[in-house]
C-alpha cells in the first residue's frame, strides 16, 4: 500500500493558502499605490471570483481526460507563476487586467484538483483530510502576519516578491507530491457526470454550497469596514480575523471525531444554522464585543466544518473519472458563483439599506442552504465515518 505523503500534501496547502494570505489583504493596497482608482481596483480584483467560476471545471475536465491529476496541477502552478511575473512589468490598466485575468485563471484551477489527489491518497480514511487541510489555515495566518510586518518596514513593492516566492514554493510542492496509485484504477469506474448531477442530493448540496458562499459575501467585503465604523481598532480587527481562522484550525483537528460521532448531514445542518446566527449577530450586535467574539469563533463551523463535510460528500458522490470535475463544480458553484453574487448583493445592500439588513440577507442565504440540506439530503445518502474508515449508511 502506498504510504500517505502527509507532509508533501500539507506543504502544498500551506503555501497555497499562504499565497492567499499575502495576496488578498494587501494586493488592493499595492494597486492603490500605483494610482489606480477604486473603480479600477474593483474591476481588477473581480477577476478572481470570475475566473473561479469559469476555470476549475475546464481544468477538471482536462484532468479527468488525462486520468492523472498531478500533471494538470503542475501545469496550472507553472503557468500561474509565469503569468504572475507580468505584474512586475504591468503599469497600465489594460496590461494589469490581462495579467490579473491570466493569473486568476491558472491559480484558481489547481486547488480542486489537489483536493481530488488528497482524497485519493487518503483512500478509505477521508476523515484525515482535515488534518492535512489545517496546514492551509496555518499558512494563511503566518502569511497575513509576516507579510504585514514586512510591508510596514519595506514598502508595498516588496509584496510582489513575497507572492512570487510563495507561488514558487507551491509549484515545488506540486512537483514533489506523488500520483496516488489508486487514481488510475479508480478512473475505470466510468459514470456519466450528467447522471450524477441529476441526483436530487447532488443538486441540493450544490445549491446549499452556493447559498453558503453567498452568505459570506458581506463578511469578506465589509466585515473590517463594519468593525472600523463602530470604533474597533485596526489591531482588534486583525485579531478578530485571526481568531476566526484559529477556530477553523481547532475544528479541523477535531473533524475526524466529529465525523465519526455525528455524520456529515448533521454537521452540515449545524453549520448552516450557525451561519444564520453568526451573521445576525454581526449585523445587529456589533457594539457588544463579547457577542462579536462568539460570532467570530463560529467561523470554525461556517467555514471549517462546512467545507470539510461538503468536499467529503462531493468526493464520494463523484467517483472515478468524475472526481476532478466534481470538485471543480463545487469550487465554481460555491466560491465562484456564490461568492460573486454575495459580494455584488452585499455592495448594493450596504449602500441602500445599511449593515444590519445586509447581514440579515446573509443570514437568509444560510437558512435557504439549511432547507436544501434538510429537505433533499436524507441521512441515508451521506457518508459517515466509523473507527477511522468510511462506510455508506444503509438506505432506510
Amino acid at each position: 500500500m502506498q504510504p500517505l505523503p502527509y507532509w508533501r500534501l500539507s506543504g502544498y496547502y500551506f503555501f497555497h493558502f499562504a499565497c492567499i494570505g499575502a495576496f488578498s489583504p494587501y494586493f488592493g493596497l499595492y494597486l492603490e499605490s500605483l494610482a489606480f482608482s477604486a473603480w479600477d481596483i474593483g474591476l481588477l480584483m473581480s477577476q478572481l471570483p470570475l475566473m473561479r467560476l469559469l476555470a476549475p471545471y475546464l481544468w477538471g475536465a482536462l484532468a479527468d481526460r488525462l486520468v492523472h491529476r498531478l500533471p494538470a496541477v503542475r501545469l496550472a502552478a507553472a503557468l500561474g507563476l509565469m503569468s504572475f511575473s507580468a505584474f512586475f512589468l504591468a503599469r497600465s490598466f489594460a496590461a494589469m487586467l490581462m495579467a490579473m485575468a491570466l493569473f486568476a485563471f491558472f491559480w484558481s484551477a489547481a486547488l480542486p484538483l489537489v483536493e481530488t489527489v488528497t482524497f485519493a491518497h487518503l483512500r478509505d480514511n477521508p476523515g484525515r483530510y482535515s488534518r492535512i487541510r489545517v496546514w492551509g489555515s496555518i499558512g494563511f495566518i503566518v502569511a497575513v502576519m509576516a507579510t504585514g510586518a514586512l510591508l510596514d518596514r519595506s514598502g508595498l513593492p516588496r509584496l510582489l516578491w513575497v507572492i512570487f516566492a510563495l507561488l514558487s514554493s507551491t509549484l515545488l510542492c506540486a512537483v514533489l507530491v506523488p500520483e496516488p496509485v489508486e487514481l488510475a484504477a479508480g478512473a475505470a469506474q466510468a459514470q456519466d457526470i450528467v447522471d450524477i448531477l441529476r441526483q436530487p442530493r447532488v443538486r441540493a448540496l450544490f445549491a446549499a454550497c452556493f447559498a453558503m458562499s453567498a452568505a459570506h459575501g458581506a463578511l469578506y467585503v465589509f466585515y473590517s469596514i463594519h468593525l472600523a465604523n463602530h470604533q474597533y481598532s485596526t489591531l482588534s480587527v486583525g485579531s478578530l480575523w485571526s481568531l476566526g481562522v484559529l477556530a477553523e484550525i481547532a475544528v479541523f483537528f477535531f473533524m475526524i471525531d466529529l465525523l465519526r460521532r455525528y455524520g456529515l448531514r448533521t454537521i452540515l445542518l449545524v453549520c448552516f444554522a450557525a451561519a444564520a446566527i453568526r451573521f445576525l449577530v454581526i449585523g445587529w450586535c456589533v457594539d457588544h464585543w463579547p457577542l462579536i467574539l462568539l460570532a467570530q469563533l463560529l467561523h470554525g463551523l461556517t467555514f471549517g466544518a462546512y467545507h470539510a463535510a461538503a468536499i467529503a460528500a462531493v468526493n464520494r458522490w463523484f467517483p472515478g473519472s468524475c472526481q476532478a470535475r466534481g470538485q471543480a463544480l463545487y469550487s465554481s458553484v460555491s466560491f465562484g458563483a456564490g461568492g460573486l453574487l454575495g459580494g455584488l448583493l452585499s455592495g448594493w445592500s450596504w449602500e441602500r439599506l445599511g449593515a444590519g439588513p445586509t447581514y440579515t440577507l446573509s443570514a437568509s442565504f444560510a437558512l435557504v442552504g439549511l432547507l436544501f440540506v434538510a429537505r433533499w439530503i436524507p441521512p441515508s445518502d451521506l457518508v459517515e465515518v466509523d473507527a477511522g474508515h468510511t462506510r455508506r449508511v444503509a438506505r432506510s
